[in-house]
């Protein structure tokens, strides 16, 4: 699962010497919204680099310049107030927000959004790509942010992203990435860092910052508590039980039992993750198409879709309805008959070499576990074992850095809510691998996706074509992953929790600022 998925760097460990610092006063009360989730939380501390499951917990501690609202598909105001773009779309203005303080105690100001966008993208990692256009950050005033862009891109969709886009505070420590590490943050957003317990279940805590711009007059959460169980029915049973607030995504008969359950809330939207299967384009026996071919015709879509009862819906394509890249009409669809041919033509299938496979999922997903089930019991009669290992998301991604699976089952949602991010993290060439976990080299793909963030301000039909054309290129010309389905965003939580509302572009997110703890 990228981010369920992935990370950039490796973590720096928590030291005793070092403890994260204390908050300033929380608000009154004793009230915590707990956020169980079936993986570890924190994949990597440092915002620049942030590109993992922690996105969960960061978008409550940082802050963006803007943020992207489900219900115009527009980027709305967050620490910018207002923005404005020039003609040619290569100059963009914000101005920000005043009076907002970081954590840390300095001023958020036209300085510190420049450093810290500039530190991002000097990183040269994580989702640090989306500022490519950008050529130079002025600070005209305390209050004013100047962006001069090599080529036009839509900035204020970029300054939405949900990673990579952090504003924080560059002056926190001498050696901000040692600091980082040990746990602490330098945001502007309601809540700051006060516990963290690497791999233990009662994960991360975080408490309300009393400075907060948005103030804290109306009924808030002090505090917010991310618990790790990979158990999906003993989550289940914490939220019956009162003892979490929220699940953020439970298996069809859970699902099922929440929603009849008194005392419990759900939501069922659909999202922007989508379900991708990498294939191993570079080593194993799936370095040769024919048997790349041959696995994606095995797979069961509609049988899988069905199977998982309605917490997902086909994929078209690799980018989601709802986005510029979507490819409508491409469902795809089993061929066991054109798959045990490409499977002979290989020397393998029936009567020919037995083939064993290596499949690895997350750990603690139902549904990639059903996936690795069925997939099983379907390439048996073709003669190929299927090894299917469900493994924590860090150890599964550390394994597909060094190319020790043949399919590498993750879960992909966009760095801001654009097409672009579902093809050049995922497919555009990149050595070492980072999240090119097919580990295709295609230098005509590249060319390709090179031209989308342009075309994406200059001629969005064209954008559209030239993502058609990448579809094509990834799925059939070299068969480099498959896309069973698109998750349906399966939320329960108590009924005492008010103002939650999905946000695809932040999957898994809750904002838990905007809540109101009641009952």
């Amino acid at each position: 699962m990228r981010r369920r998925l992935a990370a950039a760097a490796a973590l720096i460990l928590l030291t005793a010497c070092a403890p994260p610092p204390e908050p300033q006063r929380a608000p009154a009360g004793e009230s915590s919204f707990v956020y169980v989730k079936n993986t570890d939380i924190v994949t990597e501390w440092d915002p620049s680099r942030s590109y993992s499951n922690e996105i969960i917990a960061f978008q409550n501690v940082y802050e963006t310049l803007t943020l992207w609202n489900p219900v115009t598909k527009k980027s709305a105001p967050r620490l910018a107030t207002s923005w404005r773009s020039s003609a040619d779309g290569r100059t963009w203005t914000f101005s920000l927000r005043p009076g907002v303080s970081f954590h840390t105690g300095r001023p958020l100001d036209g300085e510190a959004v420049k450093a810290s966008i500039e530190r991002t993208m000097k990183a040269k990692t994580g989702a640090s790509y989306i500022w490519d256009a950008v050529s130079s950050i002025r600070a005209e005033g305390p209050l004013t942010v100047t962006f001069s862009l090599k080529y036009p891109v839509p900035l204020d969709l970029v300054a939405s992203a949900g990673y990579a886009a952090y504003i924080y505070d560059t002056k926190a420590a001498p050696d901000l990435g040692k600091w980082f590490g040990q746990g602490r943050d330098a945001g502007s957003g309601p809540y700051t860092v006060t516990k963290w317990n690497k791999g233990k279940e009662d994960e991360l805590t975080l408490s309300a910052y009393d400075g907060y711009w948005g103030g804290w007059g109306r009924p808030h959460y002090n505090a917010v508590k991310y618990r790790a169980v990979p158990d999906p029915e003993r989550a289940y049973r914490m939220l019956q039980r009162g003892e979490a607030s929220f699940v953020d995504r439970l298996d069809p008969r859970l699902f099922a039992r929440a929603t009849a359950a008194p005392g419990l809330r759900t939501s069922d939207r659909p999202s922007f993750t989508t379900a991708v299967m990498l294939f191993n384009t570079a080593a194993g026996p799936m370095k040769d198409i024919r048997v790349r071919k041959a696995v994606q015709k095995a797979i069961d879509y509609r049988g899988l879709v069905k199977a998982l009862k309605g917490s997902v819906q086909p994929a078209t394509g690799v980018v989601p309805e709802g986005l510029l890249g979507h490819v409508p009409d491409r469902v795809p669809k089993q061929d066991l008959a054109t798959a045990t041919r490409l499977l002979q033509q290989a020397g393998y299938g029936p009567g020919g070499r037995p083939l064993r496979l290596r499949l690895t999922y997350g750990e603690g997903e139902a549904d990639e576990q059903v996936l690795a089930r069925r997939l099983r019991a379907t390439l048996a009669p073709l003669n190929i074992t299927l090894q299917a290992t469900g493994m924590p998301w860090n150890e599964q991604w550390e394994l597909g850095k060094k190319r020790g699976q043949d399919i590498f089952v993750m879960y992909w949602w966009p760095d801001y809510a654009d097409g672009y991010s579902y093809f050049g993290q995922v497919f555009h060439s990149a050595s070492p691998p980072v999240l090119n976990l097919s580990y295709l080299n295609d230098q005509h793909l590249d060319a390709m996706l090179d031209t989308v963030p342009e075309l994406t301000v200059t001629d969005k039909p064209a954008a559209q074509r030239t993502y058609e054309q990448a579809t094509t290129r990834v799925i059939d010309q070299r068969a480099a992953a498959a896309l069973p389905w698109v998750v349906k965003s399966r939320r329960a939580y108590l009924g005492g929790v008010q103002g939650y509302d999905d946000n695809p572009a932040y999957p898994d997110v809750v904002f838990v600022y905007d809540l109101r703890p009641s009952g």
